[in-house]
């Protein structure tokens, strides 16, 4: 399998393309990956240095994959964070040229906001662009519970809730949700979800919430389930294997006392999670 993955990356830490390229690698993944930005270490420090990469650069990188004739080979193209307007039309357009030479091609769009607590961290319009553009275009989507409230103009909470939100925003165009975080009231305490959603059906996974907060673990979850996703079809395996791995990953994060995941220390869990958490059909 090999992975279009057009990102954020940073020096020190892990986010972006810095928590998604390894964790592909070690399960077998060619990963191509182009960066959006080359910070020193993740904006959440508050102070950081280098490069925003300008929209014309990311499309230079990418039409010079172009040229080495690969288009064809890719099955699937990824993107997270985008830092600036200028580049969803720069990733827009790979994904159409990528079509054009291979139908089959998967788009994978983890579209960033915000979270329920920090609310939007991204330039204002960035979500619109998000929602009218970009997650119409794309293959499969892997908001949070937040991030899917604000693609669907509506506020899931509830199981129920949360399913009808799904649904909206698949008839925009994806036809595979995955919500990366669910805090529901009735959920048992101590837990957190995820839900996958395509055409067969919907899943569910409740996983140990841990008590900390991991910069980079939604790309982690992005990169893992869209390649697990990709090679199977199958939501249910996938959303266990995904959810066994990133467990195991900020258990691994928490005991260390680190503020930055144990990415290279976690490594056996990615290719061979334990599958500790089996994914329930809710629909």
């Amino acid at each position: 399998m090999k992975i279009l993955s057009i990102q954020s990356a940073v020096a020190y830490g892990h986010v972006g393309n810095s928590a998604a390229v390894f964790p592909l690698q070690r399960i077998g993944v060619e990963v191509l990956p182009v960066y959006t930005v080359n910070f020193s270490n993740h904006t959440g420090y508050g102070a950081w240095r280098g490069p925003l990469i300008s929209p014309d650069d990311v499309r230079e990188v990418i039409a010079g994959i172009e040229d080495r004739g690969v288009f064809g080979e890719i099955d699937a193209v990824l993107s997270g964070y985008q830092g600036s307007e200028g580049i969803a039309d720069v990733i827009l357009d790979a994904v159409a040229r990528i079509r054009a030479v291979n139908p089959d091609v998967v788009y994978s769009c983890d579209p960033v906001m915000g979270n329920a607590k920090s609310g939007c961290f991204v330039a204002p319009a960035i979500p619109v662009l998000l929602r009218d553009r970009v997650v119409p275009s794309a293959d499969l989507i892997t908001p949070n519970q937040f991030e899917l409230g604000y693609l669907t103009g509506t506020r899931p909470d509830t199981l129920e809730s949360t399913l009808d939100a799904v649904d909206l925003a698949r008839t925009s165009g994806p036809g595979a949700v995955l919500v990366t975080s669910m805090e529901r009231p009735d959920r048992e305490p101590g837990t957190i979800e995820m839900l996958a959603v395509d055409d067969r059906g919907a899943w569910i996974v409740q996983t140990p919430l841990l008590p900390l907060k991991a910069n980079g673990s939604g790309d982690v979850t992005a990169a893992l389930f869209t390649a697990h996703y990709g090679r199977t079809g199958d939501a249910a395996e996938s959303l266990a294997r995904t959810a066994s791995s990133v467990f195991d990953l900020l258990r691994q994060t928490h005991e260390s006392g680190n503020r930055e995941l144990r990415i290279v220390e976690s490594q056996e869990y990615f290719a061979n999670p334990r599958m500790q958490f089996a994914a329930r059909q809710v629909r």
